[in-house]
């Protein structure tokens, strides 16, 4: 064989060596990289699934029936029945709009709230009604008939640490309550008056020693 041959050949053997290292590198680096993407994506991925949301949910669960039971007891003028979900330390606080004013507002500690359940001729100066200026002079019992008025929100819209109606006044809740949580019903009012007479219940909770309980009931209506 001449030499020229053994060379042309041995060229030939060579390049198809170089060719499939190359081929088999190649594999393998796609391969890897794909294991890499796989271990980065599917933790992130199982994360974001996991029985974070599930436990979320059920807590929101929980506040919702809390607020229900509160909710029913106020529309059934059982006002008493809520007097242990009052926060043992902080008390409720009445705010008669959505704008919570903390220097005026009525705050009765669960004593207090029971205590003037009782004492029911005793009028409290609970703030000014919007439009005429008048101000609100009545018994906590009456408060809660005629101002919370529960009964309203027997078919009302329901959510839960989400402000989903708002009217003209100013909404500084979470300003004064910034670690709580609320349930909030929506009475869409009536046709006779074409919704006008929409009205909104509040109820604000935070936690104590583990337990949810009642530190506010806002109230919220049409306003000038």
């Amino acid at each position: 064989m001449m030499p020229s041959s053994r060379f042309n050949i041995f060229q030939s053997g060579f390049y198809k060596l170089t060719t499939a290292a190359c081929f088999v590198s190649l594999l393998v680096a796609t391969g890897c990289s794909s294991s890499a993407e796989s271990n980065v994506k599917i933790p992130n991925q199982q994360n974001g699934n996991t029985s974070a949301p599930i436990v979320s949910d059920a807590s929101q669960q929980t506040l919702r029936q809390q607020a229900l039971r509160i909710q029913r007891a106020l529309a059934n003028d059982d006002f008493a029945r809520i007097t242990n979900d009052i926060h043992p330390t902080r008390g409720v606080r009445f705010s008669m709009y959505a704008y919570v004013r903390p220097e005026t507002d009525k705050v009765f500690s669960r004593e207090q709230f029971a205590q003037y359940l009782q004492q029911a001729k005793i009028r409290f100066t609970w703030g000014d009604l919007d439009g005429s200026g008048d101000t609100l002079v009545i018994p906590l019992p009456e408060y809660l008939d005629t101002w919370v008025a529960g009964e309203k929100y027997n078919n009302a819209s329901i959510s839960v640490n989400e402000f989903k109606h708002n009217g003209s006044m100013i909404n500084n809740l979470k300003e004064i309550y910034p670690n709580s949580e609320f349930v909030e019903f929506y009475h869409k009012g009536s046709e006779q008056y074409s919704g006008m007479d929409w009205r909104i219940l509040r109820l604000v909770f935070e936690e104590y020693q583990g337990k949810r309980y009642l530190v506010a009931i806002v109230n919220e209506q049409w306003t000038v």
